[in-house]
């Protein structure tokens, strides 16, 4: 197993813990929803015989304190902190750094892409929860408002359930499949993986009280992704089909004019099916 590289990067309003693994280009993997570096571990040991592989803690969650108190977050602070720790590590014009966001990642990925293109090369968003483009907007406008009341009124499990009852997503009850190691992950959780599912529950009450409200209403700039420099490519689960964010990778695909690209698993496919999907990223990188 390669060894990481730790580091904190302080930015305006948190302190970001982020590890660097592997030789190689530039590979930024950006976790989404309660996930945070080590939810990519498995995948990333899957790359770092390719790539010089970045995963951090974003803001707020697990080992990247926030300076002040909690507050809703935005995909575009986001956005500028995955840039600055591309800066951290060595990104610059002429030598731009892949990129892979999952779920809110995705988000956070577009984000960079359209704000720093010069930054990135090929930005893959896996499953981004883009409500906003999709037909049943309305709807989901209204999930989110119940998930914000819920949360202040009930607290956040209650909220989850809101959250979770609205999306019916099939790999939901996998949760806990989605360790470092995935599949090939010990049936004994070992310390690490221990301590990560630790962090994860501690981070859903940020993630269902200031990422969901503030994040569902963020439409990407597909004017700036399409005269973007960098190459994006939109990315779903083969077993998410129906599922609402696969869903949403295929309404950017559309706009962009691209087709979805399929990946290994569903929604979560990056952790209980690493090594698959490792291939398939790495092909599409490729590419």
């Amino acid at each position: 197993m390669t060894t990481a590289m730790i580091d904190t990067l302080k930015v305006p309003g948190a302190a970001l813990h982020y590890e660097v693994r592997g030789t190689g280009p530039l590979l930024l993997l950006i976790c989404g929803g309660v996930y945070d570096a080590d939810g990519y571990a498995g995948l990333a040991q899957q790359l770092t015989d390719r790539f010089t592989v970045v995963t951090y803690d974003r803001r707020g969650n697990s080992r990247s304190p926030l300076d002040g108190p909690v507050a809703r977050q935005s995909s575009e602070v986001h956005g500028d902190d995955a840039q600055r720790i591309l800066t951290a590590v060595g990104a610059r014009a002429g030598e731009p750094a892949a990129v892979f966001g999952n779920s809110s990642g995705a988000i956070i990925a577009l984000e960079l892409a359209a704000r720093q293109p010069e930054q990135v090369g090929t930005v893959v968003a896996h499953e981004p929860p883009l409500f906003e483009l999709l037909p049943e907007r309305d709807h989901w406008r209204s999930v989110i408002k119940q998930v914000a009341d819920t949360f202040e009124t009930d607290g956040p499990g209650p909220a989850s359930q809101v959250l979770g009852e609205a999306l019916q997503m099939r790999g939901a009850a996998d949760e806990d499949e989605r360790v470092p190691g995935g599949g090939d992950a010990p049936q004994e959780p070992d310390p690490q993986t221990l301590a990560m599912m630790a962090r994860m529950g501690r981070n859903m009450d940020f993630f269902i009280g200031y990422e969901v409200p503030g994040f569902a209403d963020y439409t990407p700039d597909i004017s700036a992704l399409r005269a973007s420099c960098a190459r994006i490519v939109m990315a779903a689960g083969m077993e998410s089909a129906g599922e609402p964010p696969a869903r949403c990778a295929t309404a950017v695909a559309d706009l962009l004019g691209s087709t979805a690209v399929t990946f290994p698993g569903d929604h979560g496919g990056f952790g209980n099916r690493s090594a698959e999907f490792a291939v398939t990223l790495t092909e599409v990188l490729a590419t």
